[in-house]
């Protein structure tokens, strides 16, 4: 009996009229949409001979959008929601352009473009008509006893025969809602489909958001360290050897003497130890930038080296870091494995995206190996900051390691 009822008040039912309004909002922005679709169609073809590009950029960059534009009422009317868009990588214009034309979001996007408007237009359309239709000939038969004679052929020409119209329209109102309900499930199948993004887009679009957070905040924490060890630790270990030294000099026990100056070496080994680390977490010479951090790394190098520096921006935090780093290990395999007698190191940034160049005049032969600590270790520093890094190393040289990160 629940579902009689159901069914007999599914036609004056809240829930009808909300999906009927939402298609009908859905017809009136399919319009533009369909439009931007159209444009994106013929864009597309003349892209290939480069005159479409721009057009083909724009529709695109539009079209991503689109998800958020029919979100909002069905938020509001049909309760339903979904993630925006995933943010486009971050980089450079050509590199986001690419990333544009590439993009399934957008394509996808396009795509529902040019089917919401014919299957909400058709639907609003059909619903309207039954509403309409189905409701003068639900009330035939009141229309018959006041209309002039001449004109009672639209109410079914007799009294039996107004009854008859008035059963087909209830028929009619009883059925509507079941097509407005059919229209909303297919649209919310596109929009499924097309308007938001899979499980693993979305756990992969989490990822990379979580994973500059961990990197931000892990470099934030390093500096903390660093600057915590170097004033507070760092301080206190200097003022203990200067009191083990001012006590060594006062004694004049020849073995207490002794100690005091075993002790006051133990101070200065944690010392020498502990700058090591301090080094290790973040190099000072980072705080003048790292365009400055490299130059005095290239200056201080045992094989003469000559830096080069075409940097435009400042790099994040964990990006500079992991570029010093690998600077420092790879000057240093150039001096103690290469037998060259000069190197250059160079800073660029192409498209977003900032690259580590190391090039020496050695005897060559360097490979990466699976497990170890030099290549390989800057190979998965590299990689868990989404970069790269590359060793072109023909034996008898010239040896050029690559580190390529992106500037975010």
């Amino acid at each position: 009996m629940s579902a009689v009822r159901a069914a007999l008040a599914a036609p004056v039912s809240g829930r009808t009229w909300r999906e009927l309004a939402a298609t009908a909002v859905r017809a009136l922005l399919g319009l533009p949409a369909f439009l931007l679709a159209l444009l994106g169609l013929v864009a597309a073809p003349l892209s290939l001979l480069g005159v479409g590009l721009p057009v083909l950029a724009v529709t695109l960059a539009l079209a991503r959008r689109v998800p958020v534009v029919f979100r909002g009422p069905a938020r509001r009317l049909l309760g339903w929601d979904w993630a925006a868009p995933p943010p486009l990588p971050a980089g450079g214009p050509v590199r986001r352009l690419r990333a544009l034309f590439a993009d399934e979001t957008a394509w996808r996007a396009l795509l529902y473009c040019f089917l919401v408007l014919p299957l909400a237009v058709a639907g609003t359309y059909l619903a309207v008509v039954a509403v309409v239709v189905g409701t003068a000939a639900v009330t035939s038969p009141a229309w018959s006893l006041v209309v002039p004679e001449s004109w009672r052929s639209w109410t079914g020409g007799t009294w039996g025969g107004s009854w008859l119209l008035a059963v087909q329209g209830a028929a009619v109102l009883l059925v509507f809602p079941w097509l407005v309900h059919g229209l909303v499930l297919l649209d919310r199948a596109l929009v499924g489909g097309l308007l938001t993004s899979g499980r693993a887009g979305r756990r992969i679009a989490e990822l990379e958001t979580s994973r500059a957070v961990v990197s931000a905040d892990a470099a934030a924490t390093l500096r903390r360290l660093e600057r915590d060890l170097h004033d507070g630790t760092q301080a206190r270990l200097v003022t203990i050897g200067l009191l083990l030294s001012r006590l060594e000099q006062r004694e004049a026990d020849p073995v207490r003497r002794a100690e005091l100056g075993a002790a006051r070496e133990m101070v200065s080994d944690g010392l020498v130890e502990l700058r090591e680390v301090i080094r290790g977490m973040h190099p000072p010479a980072l705080d003048d930038g790292l365009p400055t951090a490299l130059a005095t790394l290239a200056a201080r190098s045992a094989v003469p080296t000559e830096f080069r520096d075409r940097l435009r921006s400042r790099p994040a935090e964990a990006v500079a870091g992991t570029l010093y780093f690998s600077a420092a290990e790879l000057l240093t395999n150039v001096a103690r494995h290469a037998g060259a007698s000069s190197a250059c190191l160079s800073l660029t940034e192409d498209d977003g995206r900032v690259v580590l160049t190391v090039t020496d005049d050695g005897r060559g032969g360097a490979r990466v190996r699976s497990g170890g600590t030099g290549l390989a270790g800057l190979r998965r520093r590299a990689e868990a900051l989404d970069g790269s890094v590359t060793v072109d190393s023909r034996d008898g040289g010239p040896t050029t390691v690559t580190v390529t990160l992106p500037s975010p």
